[in-house]
């Protein structure tokens, strides 16, 4: 069936988020739609904040605030049946779409002009191959099928007794596997079988995968394919390695061919996922170059430098780091004694230092650089001054080698504030970006044992002082995405939660109980950073220099070598003859051990 020259729509929007947001990508979506549906109506899984549901009133027609229950398919069914089985046949064609996707990449113009042209009963803008056996259940077959986050049903289908007998004997759901396997893989071969034809918008055939919006995500932007998955961004990235997939190319593409903001997808995605798999999926990783490549006349509003001196003998090096700011900042500095003050004076003075230079002594050591930010550089942060801040401090590690702890000094600085070409160009992708609150040296791994450890201990205190916050985000199950040693840069904007709280020095009187290091109040706040920026809708971004990006990723690739032999090694190991001897004897063991731990409780 063809729909006409002005064919009359009906939009079902089914939506759900846990906190009651809509944020601005599916308002954006909704008003996209709008010209080309006589009515939208909104289905929601749950109440709305009332900020949100003064949102979508403007773009929507209706809207039904229903149960959490049923998913999808419960939403879609009582939409349908508050429509009225009638009523929904006076329409050429019902959408039904849901909140699962960001877009239009590409105008919506060019989706319907080309799908008006086309002669089916229904259709839509992806669709997943056939595949046996069926992953989900590991046995039958899965069927060709179009995706369920848009599909788009003509008049022949919706008004016709089948599609009528199909919703009606949708049993209830009560997963989301449950969802896709009693509607969305079946629902397009049960109307194939009944004579009903489809047609999908972006040519799976072309496409090697059974999945092309999330496996082909670069060239599905390339075809100009109107959608993009949010899934694609909090994927466990074991996915994304195994099959290649390419979302940095995608967003590449989407910013040379679109003019989709994407803000929208980074002001959402950020307060749903965990910053690690984030970072890995989407690569928020930027190597510059240390000469400027950009074009602008570098006003990038006004920079503050906060540095904490402990040691007054890193005075000079703290301050040649900060010199390759390649324009004018005030500088602040925090020390912890009086002599240490004038020391620092006397070296300014010698360096007939220009600009603001503001020395301020922290009423205690307590907490080290981590509560001389908070406590004694608060109003920095918080009286709108500044647009951008970068904050270092006299590190020194001396509890380790010197080579590991100069390491560890050199890899921040010199990823943060490398050169005055590749400062410039951080700065330049702050301006770029403002969705960006934070940029931060890669996590350090040299000399380190920290990949796959670096909560170290420090969890529980993340954990307690992020619901003191009140922050609504994930924590990283194993990594922690961090601006481990406590310098990088950033928006003040970002990090406002965390700098509003009434820091006292007393907060840290437990640190020096327990001893400073892991599982302190310092240690676990060096952790939540990320998190705070994140809460507040922005990314973290990691920024590295040539020569650290060159060290740093042959030293990964000899780690994941080694970790791959070690695995092999386990696995002849474990098919050995003697481990499968030895089985009983360590499920023995493992018994009793368990028994007198009961014992001992």
């Amino acid at each position: 069936m063809l729909v006409g020259t002005a064919p009359e729509r009906l939009g079902i929007a089914f939506f759900f988020d846990e906190d009651g947001i809509v944020d601005d990508y599916f308002v954006h979506l909704l008003a996209s739609l709008r010209p080309f549906c006589k009515k939208i109506l909104l289905v929601s899984n749950g109440p709305l904040l009332e900020e949100s549901e003064a949102k979508v009133a403007a773009v929507v027609d209706e809207l039904i605030v229903r149960d959490n229950k049923g998913f999808d398919v419960g939403a879609y069914k009582e939409a349908l049946m508050a429509v009225g089985w009638d009523a929904l046949g006076a329409f050429d064609e019902v959408l039904l779409f849901n909140h699962t996707f960001y877009g239009p990449l590409f105008p919506f113009t060019e989706l319907f002009n080309e799908m008006d042209g086309r002669d089916c009963d229904f259709w839509g803008i992806t669709a997943h191959k056939k595949v046996v056996p069926n992953p989900l259940t590991g046995k039958g077959v899965l069927d060709f099928h179009v995706q369920s986050h848009f599909i788009a049903v003509r008049k022949s289908l919706v008004a016709s007794k089948s599609f009528r007998d199909y919703w009606m004997a949708r049993p209830k759901i009560k997963s989301y596997l449950n969802s896709i396997l009693k509607h969305e893989i079946i629902f397009t071969k049960h109307f194939m079988d009944l004579g009903y034809s489809c047609e999908v918008y972006l040519d799976s055939e072309e496409l090697d995968s059974i999945h092309p919006i999330l496996d082909d995500i670069d060239e599905a932007v390339a075809k100009r394919c109107p959608i993009m998955k949010r899934r694609s961004f909090f994927a466990d990235p074991r996915q994304a390695e195994a099959k290649s997939r390419d979302l940095p190319r995608a967003l590449r593409l989407i910013a040379q061919t679109s003019d989709y903001d994407p803000a929208l997808i980074w002001r959402n995605i950020v307060r749903t996922s965990e910053p690690r798999v984030l970072n890995t999926n989407a690569a928020l990783m930027t190597i510059l170059p240390d000469i400027r490549t950009g074009s602008k006349s570098g006003s990038y509003g006004r920079i503050a430098v906060v540095a904490h001196i402990y040691y007054v003998d890193m005075t000079d090096e703290v301050l040649d780091w900060v010199s390759n700011i390649p324009v004018e900042f005030d500088l602040f500095v925090t020390t912890d004694t009086e002599a240490k003050k004038l020391a620092i004076e006397a070296i300014l003075s010698a360096r007939n230092w220009k600009g603001l230079a503001a020395i301020r002594i922290v009423e205690s050591n307590l907490g080290r650089d981590v509560s001389a930010m908070l406590i004694a550089c608060r109003d920095v942060v918080l009286d709108g001054t500044y647009d951008f801040i970068c904050r270092v401090h006299s590190k020194k590690v001396p509890q380790l080698q010197r080579s590991r702890g100069r390491h560890f000094t050199l890899h921040l600085i010199e990823n943060l504030l490398h050169s005055p070409g590749y400062v410039a160009n951080l700065l330049d992708m702050l301006m770029e970006r403002p969705w960006v609150g934070m940029a931060i040296a890669p996590i350090v791994h040299i000399g380190y044992p920290t990949l796959g450890k670096s909560w170290f201990g420090n969890r529980e205190t993340v954990e307690r002082v992020a619901e003191m916050l009140d922050l609504r985000v994930k924590l990283d199950v194993i990594t922690p995405v961090a601006a481990y040693g406590s310098m990088y840069w950033f928006r003040p904007v970002a990090l406002q939660k965390l700098f509003r709280h009434p820091w006292k020095w007393s907060d840290f009187e437990e640190d020096e109980k327990i001893g400073y290091g892991d599982g302190d109040l310092a240690h676990g706040l060096e952790r939540i950073l990320a998190y705070v920026a994140q809460d507040a809708r922005y990314t973290v971004q990691h920024v590295m220099c040539a020569h650290s990006a060159e060290q740093n990723y042959t030293m990964l690739e000899w780690k994941a070598s080694e970790v791959s032999m070690l695995e092999r090694a386990l696995k002849r190991m474990r098919n050995s003859i003697s481990w499968r001897l030895t089985r009983p004897f360590r499920l023995v063991k493992d018994l009793v051990k368990w028994i007198l731990g009961i014992q001992s409780e």
